[in-house]
């Protein structure tokens, strides 16, 4: 969550231009990371939980990509995007292993 914190920060310097472009991809593909973790795991079946954690991870790589673009076509600058970097990295590794734990485990 302090990743979606965080591109919020960033978007907001983004151009009124690009305000249903990237600033509302990027938004959205970074909100859908953790509430898909939630709404994989609420739904209390190993299955649906690995599930979720697959469409996490593919927004957090949506997420990457929107961050790449955005360096690109110059609305951010490469320095803005190194933070985010070892962030995703972060989130990645959670994320991996989450799955790995899930589908190691014992649960229905």
């Amino acid at each position: 969550m302090l990743l979606v914190k965080d591109i919020y920060m960033l978007v907001k310097n983004f151009l009124k231009e690009e305000l249903y472009g990237l600033t509302a991809q990027l938004k959205r593909a970074s909100v859908s990371i953790p509430c898909n973790i939630a709404e994989g795991i609420g739904r209390n079946y190993k299955k649906d939980t690995i599930q979720f954690l697959h469409i996490s991870r593919g927004s957090l790589y949506e997420t990457e990509t929107l961050l790449n673009i955005a360096v690109m076509v110059e609305i951010i600058s490469e320095s803005d995007f190194v933070p985010f970097t070892d962030k995703i990295d972060e989130c990645l590794k959670i994320l991996n292993g989450l799955i790995t734990y899930y589908e190691n485990s014992n649960f229905k």
